[in-house]
């Protein structure tokens, strides 16, 4: 088999260090890949937006397999265009992935199938977001709405910092368009456990549990980094919350 690889960083370099195990596969290609990811697979210089030019190299090279590793694709919905032209690709297609591509749709899908999870209200004017903090209780959490690979979360003590968050993501546009929309967020504390799963719309097959380093500076003080590095498996993932996950999510 020949695979493509769509992406550049660590999850890619993980997917492909795993295809290579593979007795089947025979070539593996990563656009744009990185330097790391070179020792193993070869790496092409087609951006991982740039659709029609990775359709074009599938197509030319043959390729048997495409796994798309980011975000930013799957969102945009290259699993859709490949598909359409007829070529075997692994991710969830464009209207799965606004789970990942829209905070306040994804929390609204959870209030509407009662899936745990904390209270918050989404805005897209920032003056009515400034009038709702008014009357909200601190700490408090902000988060642009879409993409902003992993850095789009204030999390705010007081007022003051709250008000000028709002301004930082909907007025002074911090994180782009990511922050059109905003969900403020109930806070809480606790361990950060992420579990995922693939599914087909009947099985699920539920990977390793993982815990990120989320936050910057000793204590946990500073802002979210959109991935520190992480460790996997989780110890706080015990068996009673997998039952929990497995029931109730």
């Amino acid at each position: 088999m020949k695979v493509l690889v769509v992406g550049s960083g660590g999850r890619e370099h993980a997917i492909v260090t795993s295809v290579a195990k593979s007795s089947r596969v025979d070539k593996i290609y990563c656009a744009p890949g990185n330097a790391g990811i070179a020792a193993l697979a070869e790496c092409v210089p087609i951006g991982a937006m740039e659709f029609d030019k990775l359709v074009a190299f599938a197509k030319e090279k043959e390729i048997d397999f495409t796994i798309i590793g980011m975000d930013d694709p799957l969102v945009g919905g290259i699993v859709d265009v490949f598909e359409e032209e007829g070529l075997k690709v692994f991710g969830p297609r464009k209207n799965a992935a606004i789970l990942e591509g829209s905070k306040a749709f994804s929390k609204d899908l959870m209030k509407k199938y009662n899936i745990p999870t904390a209270g918050y209200e989404t805005f897209d004017d920032p003056k009515e977001a400034l009038a709702y903090l008014e009357t909200a209780k601190m700490p408090i959490v902000l988060k642009a709405d879409g993409l902003a690979l992993g850095k789009g979360v204030l999390i705010c003590n007081t007022l003051e910092e709250a008000k000028a968050g709002v301004k930082e993501i909907m007025e002074d546009k911090k994180f782009g368009s990511a922050g059109n929309h905003m969900v403020v967020e109930e806070f809480m504390t606790g361990r950060e456990v992420s579990v995922l799963s693939f599914v087909d719309g009947k099985t699920i097959q539920i990977m390793s549990s993982a815990q990120d380093h989320k936050r910057a500076k000793d204590g946990d003080q500073g802002l979210n980094t959109g991935g520190m590095g992480n460790f996997s498996p989780s110890p706080f993932y015990t068996e009673e919350v997998d039952a929990f996950c497995k029931k109730y999510i």
